[in-house]
Parts: structure tokens; C-alpha cells; sequence
């Protein structure tokens, strides 16, 4: 800010909407991105590494913490949707017994898919989610709450 002169609303303009994978490659939606890679593009390419980068080290660090774990989920959007980042984000893991079969990778549908390489003994799982329906289970939740503190 000091040598620039850029005010706290536009470094924070900066930081929040035009930095990360859009500062990378111009966008930030993964499906865009990962297409702008599969087509070469070397910032593309940079963005997808660095994000399942990140990624990675959460899951190895997670793991330190609690010393053991049943399974990797992976779900929402990205986690569902996303063929390509679930396998960058698990290959190199086999050391801490994880991996992704490619085949039931590429082919995972459905609510529950296990997608992890035989003989590895960490379940690689893809879940799907349904956001819709569990916003709509919280607010009738919050509608019978207050319609009971109002009757009562």
C-alpha cells in the first residue's frame, strides 16, 4: 500500500476477488480451468498444480495429527466433479497408504464411489452431496424453532 498508494479497499479488492487461481490463469472456476489446461495452458496447468498442491499437504499434515485415519472423502463440486484433481491430489500418497485406481476414478458415479488402488489401506471415497436439500432441512429447522419460541 505504501508504495503503491492502493487504499485498504483495493488491496483488499486485490487479495479477495483477483488473486489465487484467478491471479494464475483468469479464472476461478476449476471446470474452466481444467479445461484451459487439458488445452496446454502453462498457467492453467500452474493453478491446478498448486491448488491439489496445497491440498496434498493438508491431507499429510491431517494425517500426522491424528496418527491414523479410514478414508479420504472427496465431495462438493470440485471433489465430485473432478476426475483429474482427485488423482493429482492423491498421487504421490502411497507412502501413507493412499492411491486412486484411474479406471474407478474416471468412472466413479453415483452417492458413494471407492475409487482407491487395490491393496492400499486407506478408502479413497467420492461422495455426493445434496446442499439444496440439507438448506432446506436447516431452515424448516429454523422456522419451527422460532414459530415454537413465539408460541410459547
Amino acid at each position: 500500500m505504501r508504495e503503491t498508494g492502493t487504499t485498504p479497499e483495493e488491496l483488499e479488492g486485490l487479495l479477495n476477488s483477483r488473486s489465487g487461481l484467478k491471479g494464475l490463469c483468469g479464472s476461478n472456476d476449476l471446470r474452466e480451468i481444467i479445461g484451459l489446461m487439458e488445452r496446454g495452458n502453462t498457467r492453467a496447468r500452474l493453478a491446478v498444480e498448486m491448488f491439489c498442491y496445497r491440498i496434498k499437504k493438508y491431507i499429510g499434515a491431517y494425517l500426522a495429527v491424528l496418527g491414523r485415519a479410514e478414508a479420504v472423502v472427496f465431495t462438493g463440486g470440485i471433489g465430485e466433479n473432478a476426475p483429474v484433481i482427485r488423482q493429482k491430489i492423491c498421487d504421490g500418497l502411497e507412502g501413507l497408504g493412499i492411491g486412486v485406481d484411474e479406471g474407478k476414478n474416471r468412472a466413479s458415479l453415483g452417492s458413494i464411489s471407492e475409487i482407491q488402488r487395490d491393496g492400499l489401506p486407506l478408502k479413497v471415497l467420492v461422495i455426493k452431496t445434496d446442499e439444496e436439500l440439507e438448506i432446506a432441512r436447516q431452515t424448516i429447522q429454523v422456522i419451527e424453532q422460532t414459530a415454537a419460541s413465539n408460541s410459547g
